[in-house]
């Protein structure tokens, strides 16, 4: 087990951002489509985070057209380029799946104001 954590070690990524559940992010990921390649930005409130080392995993969901959309991105994937955090969200549980049954406004997650 001890060298599968060694072997894992190359390949996380040291320069991942600080970022919480209840956190609004702008996630660019890589998009292969036959030859070309491009990058899509996905932006959403982080719903959930997931295991750990080079398992980790985090949901970010967002509102698109009246429709909830969800993606699990690997936060060590080399196709996650880059992760921009946009505000911090206030919230008092490790998991909000509870947002999926809100609309509206009730689905707004408070900011967290930063103490000066």
């Amino acid at each position: 087990m001890d060298a599968l954590k060694i072997i894992a070690q190359d390949s996380v990524k040291s320069e991942v951002p600080e970022f919480n559940i209840g956190d609004t992010v702008k996630v660019s990921v890589n998009i292969k489509e036959g030859e070309r390649e491009r990058i899509q930005m996905f932006e959403g409130t982080v719903i959930a985070r997931k295991g750990s080392d080079v398992a980790e995993t985090f949901t970010v969901r967002r509102v698109s057209y009246g429709v909830g959309v969800e993606r699990v991105f690997p936060l060590h994937s080399p196709n996650v380029k880059d992760i921009k955090v946009t505000r911090h969200g206030k919230v008092c549980r490790s998991k909000l799946y509870y947002l999926r049954d809100r609309l509206g406004k009730a689905a707004k997650v408070k900011e967290k104001i930063a103490k000066a």
